[in-house]
């Protein structure tokens, strides 16, 4: 028995099967309700939307994003000190399932910014936490890790892949509520696969905190809680005294946050004793690379904003003989990361100690992100303000930066793990997501430079923006010589 429960899903523990379907039904709700979600915010309320201003949408769905990714830390300090993986994972799953719900009612925008804090809760308990029980399944000297993680990742991409086709249907065919119901339904299958599934295949010992807190650590983490949160509560209650408590005025400050959270954390790494000065020089070594992914990840992130508009607004949607819809360009990146992920992994596997260092692959990411924008140019030249761009232009532009991913996420993940100092070795793995959280909190303002419909304008934001990210690739090159030794024999 304990033979299959080793080997049962592909040669793999089948405790991987139940992290592998937890994962792909948390994909699927999550993906699923962000390919319409930004529709709903700016649809007019007679077409079942919300009616808000375009812009403060594009820039609400980007900070949603942004604080998806800061709370992953926050769910990493809970299961390490507090719960477990365990339960952590399981009651992430519970608030998003509700915050889904709360979406599926006719709630307006109550609905919305509730579901907003549910699921962002839910989500950074949840998903940070079921990667590190996936690597729970080995002993460190199983060789299955690297394919059971890669396994892993194919489930992620295909409840990614698969959402936004099934939730699309569901708004046009029946409402915008009905869509969001259909994500709730994909995580309450989740949650059932993972509690019964879970009993039977995943080891005891994710119940336990790794690291709980004493009591006197205890004391003092609550009482630090709630400095924060009676911080938070003086700030909101000082805004609507002065008139100035809205939703832009909030986002403006997440955005600021945003950025200023990993700043924090570097200073906290670089300063602290616990960190020896090799550790020190791989940390500094470290902070371009984080720079280079925030830059990526805000050009990545906008596929589902800028892009999501630029494919309603801007883009011939019956193309031939097709009826398409704008939520079903959001396929695009799981169905090219599917690709490419078996191809990468020949590359690197082939290439062996003769492939480019971490560095090296982070500014060819960026080169690749910056084309991507450039090919978008191409089509607009000449446009007329009602005139409408071969969806295939966009098919391009998601199949190029998706080489770009393949060069700098999976890389990233890598190195970070390498690059961290002993005493944050958590932490680093957290600094990694908020890279993610910085780029879209970026967003969150860059967002509203776009003007969907607007070929010249259009034209505009796409060239700055690759211009910009050129350069930063080509800077990291430059740099990359510095960068090697200060890695400190990691490559």
């Amino acid at each position: 028995m304990e033979e299959k429960k080793n080997r049962g899903f592909f040669g793999q523990p089948l405790g991987l099967r139940t992290l592998f379907l937890t994962e792909f039904w948390e994909r699927f709700s999550y993906y699923g309700m962000r390919a319409i979600l930004l529709f709903y915010m700016y649809y007019a309320i007679d077409k079942g939307g919300l009616g808000m201003n375009q812009v403060t949408a594009a820039s609400v769905m980007s900070i949603y994003g942004s604080l998806v990714y800061m709370s992953s830390v926050v769910g990493g300090i809970i299961s390490d000190r507090f719960m477990g993986p365990r339960k952590t994972v399981f009651w992430g799953g519970v608030l998003i399932m509700f915050g889904h719900i709360a979406l599926s009612l006719p709630l307006g925008q109550t609905g919305l910014f509730v579901s907003i804090g549910l699921i962002t809760i839910g989500t950074g308990l949840l998903k940070p936490n079921v990667s590190e029980m996936v690597g729970g399944l080995y002993t460190e000297e199983d060789t299955r890790r690297d394919a059971g993680f890669s396994i892993f990742v194919m489930g992620i991409n295909l409840g990614s892949l698969i959402a936004p086709q099934a939730v699309n249907s569901m708004w046009h065919h029946f409402s915008f509520h009905a869509g969001f119901s259909l994500a709730a339904i994909g995580m309450f299958f989740g949650l059932i696969v993972y509690w019964f599934d879970g009993r039977k295949y995943l080891p005891k010992e994710s119940f336990q905190a790794p690291d709980p807190l004493s009591g006197v650590e205890r004391t003092k983490f609550i009482r630090r809680s709630l400095y924060v949160v009676a911080a938070i509560a003086i700030v909101v209650i000082i805004m609507a005294f002065t008139n100035s408590l809205t939703v832009n005025n909030f986002i403006n400050i997440l955005s600021a946050l945003g950025i200023a959270l990993p700043v924090g954390y570097f200073v906290v790494m670089l300063t602290s004793k616990k960190v020896t000065k090799v550790e020190r020089s791989r940390v500094i070594a470290y902070i371009p690379l984080f720079i280079a992914a925030a830059i990526f990840w805000a050009i990545e992130e906008q596929g589902s904003v800028v892009l999501a508009l630029f494919a309603a607004e801007q883009t011939n949607l019956n193309f031939a003989g097709l009826n398409l819809s704008a939520p079903q360009f959001q396929m695009l990146n799981p169905f090219f990361i599917i690709i490419y992920s078996p191809l990468f992994a020949w590359l690197w596997l082939k290439l062996g100690k003769r492939q480019p260092s971490s560095p090296s692959k982070f500014w060819m990411g960026l080169v690749f992100t910056a084309v991507s924008y450039f090919v978008l140019i191409i089509p607009l030249m000449g446009l007329s303000s009602n005139g409408k761009v071969n969806p295939l232009w966009l098919v391009l532009s998601w199949g190029i930066i998706e080489i770009g991913e393949m060069l700098v996420s999976p890389v990233g993940l890598s190195a970070t793990t390498k690059l961290a100092p002993k005493a944050f070795a958590s932490q680093m793995m957290g600094m990694w997501f908020l890279a993610d959280s910085a780029g879209q909190a970026a967003n969150a303002q860059l967002v509203k430079f776009f003007e969907p419909g607007n070929p010249a304008n259009e034209m505009m934001f796409f060239g700055i923006t690759g211009v910009v990210t050129l350069i930063a690739g080509i800077i990291l090159a430059l740099l990359v010589p510095k960068i090697k030794p200060l890695m400190q024999g990691v490559n």
